[in-house]
């Protein structure tokens, strides 16, 4: 059976999308079949991050709306072999539905191991319809306050929805930073504050924003990958540990 995983933040900025580009290639890596929809009307990206922005002729409006088959809006990557991705679409305007995305995804979920979708940063309309489709939930934070606050509003609006499987993601953690910075006392603070359960934390990596701005996710390799396929295991039941290194240990 299919799983559906939203993946969230409540602020811009945090590298959510990296995050949901980097889970599913490490899902597909452990022989899944994944699907990638872009929920971030008016914003999208993930078409340019795996470079296939100049094949687009359909998005997820035109499947919902009638103006495709279901299917058509979906495109093979050639990046990396058994990863598939929706587009959002151009315009908020055609912003989706959380009703119509929910069936949306319920007509087509069977055929993939995963559907990971990309929610809009914050906790407007757009998100609503990414977490109205999904089982469960990754919240995305960056080290600092404002970002712990996005995601107490994040977790409160899936609890009011009735979901309860949600995980706690820090993305861009750099140990040394972390500490010089000096705005939580240690890590666990840090995951205190944020109400909800850790299961990654992804290290600052500027090689891997550079590899998804040129449009080569799933095809180069980067230091950050070792911690989404970490992730991937613990999405998949597994339990490996968080290298001591990550976190500024010995």
């Amino acid at each position: 059976m299919s799983k559906v995983i939203v993946v969230a933040s409540g602020k811009g900025g945090t590298g959510k999308s990296t995050v949901s580009v980097g889970l599913a290639v490490a899902l597909v890596k452990l022989n899944k079949k994944v699907l990638l929809v872009d929920c971030d009307s008016g914003m999208r990206g993930i078409d340019l991050m795996l470079g296939v922005e100049k094949e687009l002729v359909y998005d997820v409006s035109d499947a919902v709306g009638g103006g495709c088959d279901k299917t058509a809006a979906i495109y093979v990557t050639s990046n990396i072999y058994g990863l598939y991705m929706m587009p959002a679409a151009l315009s908020a305007e055609d912003e989706v539905s959380p009703e119509v995305l929910r069936e949306l995804i319920e007509d087509i979920k069977n055929d993939y191991d995963y559907i990971v979708i990309d929610s809009p940063a914050g906790t407007g309309s757009g998100f609503d319809a990414a977490a109205a489709a999904a089982d469960r939930a990754l919240i995305v934070v960056n080290p600092e306050p404002t970002s712990v606050r996005g995601c107490l509003n994040i977790h409160r609006k899936l609890a009011e929805s009735g979901k309860t499987d949600v995980r706690l993601v820090i993305n861009r953690f750099d140990p040394k930073r972390f500490v010089q910075m000096g705005l939580f006392e240690n890590l666990d603070e840090l995951i205190d504050k944020c109400e909800t359960q850790l299961i990654a934390v992804v290290p600052e990596d500027i090689k891997i924003a550079s590899i998804a701005q040129r449009g080569q996710s799933g095809k180069e390799s980067a230091p950050s990958m070792k911690a989404f396929e970490n992730l991937a295991l613990r999405i998949e039941g597994q339990n490996p540990p968080l290298p001591k290194k990550l976190l500024g240990l010995k």
